[in-house]
This record gives C-alpha cells, sequence and structure tokens, in this order.
C-alpha cells in the first residue's frame, strides 16, 4: 500500500491517476513522459517522485488499481444473484462495457499493458496477469451451477478458450491498426458465448436465454 499517496485528498488522486492514465494510454510505456504526467495533474515532477519511487511503480501502481475498480465496479449486488456461467459472463461483459465507455482511456491504457512486450514492464506485467487470471475465475465463477455442463467438461477450461478468443480478437484488431469498437466486440462476445454454450451445456440447458 501506497501510504504517501493514500494520504492525499481523494480528488488529488483523482487528478494523478487519470493524468497517468491518459499518458500511459496514448504513449508506449518507454516513450510515456512523467514530465506530461506531473503537468497535466497540476503537481511537480519531484512531487510525484514523492508519491511514485519511479515510471515503473507508477505505471504498476495504476494497472492494479485499474484491476480492483474493475471487480468493485462488475460485482455489483445482483453479481452474486447469477449462477448460470454463461449469464455470468455476458453480466460481467456488459458492466465492464460500461466502464470503458465512461473513460476511453481505460480501453488503451488497458490494451496497451495486457499486450506489453518488450517494455521494462513487461515481464512484471504477465505475472500479475497470471496470477490474476486464477483469482478472477475463483471470483467469478465460483457459485456457479456447475450440473449444466456435459460430463467431462471443466468449466475454467471453457473460461479459458473464451478469453483466447477475446485475444485473438483484440490482436487481428492490432495488426490491422483500427481502433477496437466496443459494440463490436460486444456482439461477438454474445455470438462465441451462444455457440460455447450449445456445445458445454447439456441439452436441457443449451436453449437458455441471458
Amino acid at each position: 500500500m501506497n501510504e504517501k499517496f493514500y494520504s492525499l485528498p481523494e480528488e488529488k488522486q483523482r487528478s494523478i491517476l487519470n493524468a497517468a492514465m491518459e499518458v500511459f494510454a496514448k504513449n508506449e510505456y518507454k516513450r510515456a513522459s512523467t514530465d506530461l504526467i506531473a503537468a497535466k495533474a497540476g503537481i511537480s515532477k519531484g512531487l510525484l517522485f514523492y508519491y511514485f519511487h519511479n515510471k515503473k511503480e507508477l505505471y504498476l501502481f495504476l494497472y492494479d488499481y485499474l484491476i480492483e475498480v474493475m471487480k468493485e465496479q462488475v460485482i455489483d449486488s445482483k453479481f452474486g444473484d447469477i449462477t448460470d456461467f454463461f449469464e455470468l459472463l455476458n453480466y460481467s461483459a456488459s458492466m465492464k462495457m460500461k466502464i470503458l465507455k465512461k473513460n476511453p482511456y481505460i480501453m488503451d491504457f488497458a490494451m496497451r499493458a495486457f499486450y506489453s512486450e518488450k517494455e521494462e514492464v513487461s515481464e512484471q506485467l504477465k505475472v500479475v496477469n497470471l496470477m490474476q487470471e486464477d483469482q478472477l475465475y475463483q471470483m467469478y465463477f465460483s457459485g456457479i451451477d456447475t450440473y449444466k455442463f456435459k460430463d467431462g467438461v471443466d468449466p475454467y477450461h471453457v473460461y479459458k478458450m473464451l478469453r483466447w478468443m477475446a485475444d485473438g480478437y483484440m490482436h487481428d484488431v492490432q495488426m490491422t491498426g483500427s481502433q477496437v469498437s466496443l459494440e463490436e466486440l460486444r456482439s461477438e462476445f454474445c455470438m462465441w458465448t451462444g455457440m460455447m454454450r450449445k456445445l458445454v451445456y447439456k441439452e436441457e440447458y443449451q436453449d437458455e436465454r441471458d
């Protein structure tokens, strides 16, 4: 926990985090300017490094912060009442879309961070992502109706396959140099989950609708 940073008023914390997210979203890690982050946050660079020892610490802090924000926003009062695996997937996807629409820099920053390669932060981000995958699965899907799945089907493997499909979609978008369309991604994801439901659920549960 960064006690120095959290001792600041919440408004100043948001100002620094929003400035960092904007700059990191628009630039590769090595080209992201801490001078610009400090200027946008309305503080000196020296003060920025008082709260965060260096750019790497700030970047990793921001990534962890966004993961926690997503968890808090997605896991609301309705979330705990959903026990169908695919309904839960689509509900969490819808909630994430709402967050991303409110702040477009989140998407750009998350994309750069998640697919970071050969950057100073890349290896640590990979470790964080691997740890988060198992933790998020347990957090999201520990209460699902496993009896709906066909014998021999592991829900975790289904979850990973859908994540790989999303990764493939993101990779294709990056290769073409296009912008990610949240509406298109949401539509594609709904199609994938619909197909996957028919493949892995017992027949009596295949026609349920979210």
